[in-house]
């Protein structure tokens, strides 16, 4: 069975992901892996290397973050898109038990070969959106209708 997906270099930033054969909308392609964190613990590890606009973790539920910097799959190579054609879609776990909580990326419409796959990351910050900090998120996806930032608009 052919390979769906692919790592390789992206014009979007560093690397990316890329559909190695057609698939249509509604395939579940992989799901985001890596060693599961408290909040506590990622922000121990990684809280004074957030000023780089870069990171691997995911939030994935109120009590824990996928750290794909330690275990990582191919996942966290998926970009960010203003325009995406995939979606990060959890899945909770029957019961109480929050660590088996999981994420898949899913595609959204049709894809052809050869595309590059992306999401939006849904980036939230609870300080204000400076134009330094909208540059440190700075979104490279190239979509007509980019915004310029992987920063959501704050809710009014």
């Amino acid at each position: 069975m052919p390979r769906k997906i692919v790592a390789r270099r992206s014009p979007i930033h560093g690397n990316g992901v890329f559909a190695a054969v057609d698939l249509p909308a509604g395939t579940r392609l992989i799901e985001y892996k890596g060693r599961l964190r408290t909040h506590a613990e990622a922000d121990e590890l990684y809280g004074d290397q957030a000023e780089t606009g870069h990171t691997f973790l995911f939030t994935l539920n109120d009590e824990y973050v996928i750290d794909a910097n330690s275990d990582g799959n191919v996942a966290r190579w998926i970009n960010h898109g203003c325009t995406p054609n995939c979606e990060a879609v959890l899945v909770e776990h029957p019961g109480s038990d929050r660590r088996r909580d999981r994420v898949f990326i899913e595609t959204i419409r049709d894809i052809r070969a050869g595309e590059e796959l992306t999401y939006n990351y849904g980036i939230v910050l609870a300080e204000r959106h400076t134009p330094r900090l909208k540059k440190l998120w700075a979104c490279r996806c190239g979509a007509p209708g980019c915004t310029g930032t992987m920063l959501q608009p704050k809710r009014r």
